[in-house]
C-alpha cells in the first residue's frame, strides 16, 4: 500500500509523534537521564532556529520526549517546516547519541481543530509520561512541557529532575508559543497555569484520548464536522479514511 503524503493545512495545530527505532533503555531500567537531556537540549536548539516568526517556522505547543518516543504539538509555518524539524533533531541524535538509524519510521501526525482539540491533545500528550509508568503526575516529567504550562518551575515538582540530578536551565528547555486556546484558560498566568494543573489532574475521558489516538495512527483531522468540511477545502490530502468497499455504480 502506498504511504499517504503528509497531512497540512495553514495555520492549523498538528500532533506529531515519532517513535525511536530503538529504546533509550530497557523498559525495567533506570530512567535514562543523560539521553533525555541531551534530546531536550538538541529540541531546543532545533526549535529555536525554528521559532514562530522567521520563514519556515514551526511554533512550538507542547513536547515530551520519553525513552521511546518523541512526541510534539506545534503549528508549522508551511507544509515541510514540521518535517525539517524533525529531520535536523534526528540527525543530531544520530550523530550524537544513537550511531544509527533513529526512528522505527516515518512520524505520524494528526491536525486538530482549535478551540475543541488542541487541549485535549496537549494534556493526552502531557500525560503520556504518567499513561506509560514512568511517574505518577505529569508535571514531575522533566523531560515535558507540562511544569512549565502548570507553573511549577524547571523540573516540576518532586519530579525526576531533583531526584536523578536531569540538568534543566533555560537554554535547555525549548521555548514555547503558547496557542490561543491556552490563553483562553486564564486572565492571568497564575490563572492559565492553574487551570492548566486541574486539565493534568483531571485527564481526559475514553472517547477523547481514543479519538487523539485513533487520529494520531491513522494520521487524520479531528474535530467537528463543519471544521473538517472547512478543512476538507484547504489540505494537502484527504482528511479521514475513505469509505469502505466499492463505489456505487451510477444509475
Amino acid at each position: 500500500m502506498a504511504r499517504l503524503p503528509r497531512l497540512y493545512a495553514p495555520r492549523i495545530p498538528q500532533l506529531a509523534e515519532a517513535r525511536f527505532a530503538r529504546r533509550l533503555a530497557p523498559a525495567d531500567a533506570p530512567t535514562p537521564t543523560a539521553a533525555l537531556d541531551r534530546i531536550r537540549h538538541w529540541l531546543a536548539q532545533e526549535a529555536s532556529r525554528a521559532a514562530a516568526g522567521q520563514a519556515g517556522a514551526v511554533a512550538l505547543h507542547g513536547w515530551v520526549v520519553l525513552p521511546d518516543r518523541i512526541t510534539l504539538l506545534a503549528t508549522p509555518g508551511d507544509e515541510a517546516a514540521l518535517s525539517r524539524l524533525m529531520q535536523a533533531l534526528g540527525r543530531r541524535m544520530g550523530a550524537g547519541l544513537m550511531r544509527t538509524r533513529v526512528y522505527a519510521g516515518r512520524y505520524h501526525n494528526a491536525l486538530l481543530e482549535p478551540g475543541r482539540w488542541v487541549l485535549p491533545a496537549m494534556v493526552w500528550l502531557e500525560s503520556l509520561p504518567v499513561s506509560t509508568g514512568l511517574v505518577g503526575a505529569a508535571t514531575q516529567w522533566p523531560w515535558s512541557s507540562a511544569a512549565e504550562h502548570g507553573g511549577l518551575g524547571e523540573t516540576g515538582a518532586g519530579g525526576i529532575g531533583g531526584a536523578h540530578g536531569a540538568v534543566d536551565t533555560p537554554a535547555s528547555r525549548p521555548v514555547l508559543t503558547d496557542h490561543p486556546d491556552y490563553w483562553r484558560e486564564g486572565d492571568t498566568p497564575f490563572a492559565r497555569q492553574a487551570a492548566w494543573r486541574k486539565r493534568l489532574a483531571d485527564g481526559l475521558g475514553e472517547p477523547q484520548r481514543l479519538g487523539i489516538e485513533a487520529a494520531l495512527a491513522g494520521q487524520w483531522a479531528l474535530g467537528e464536522k463543519i471544521f473538517l468540511a472547512h478543512l476538507g477545502r484547504l489540505a494537502s490530502r484527504r482528511i479521514s479514511p475513505a469509505p469502505r468497499g466499492r463505489p456505487r455504480k451510477a444509475g
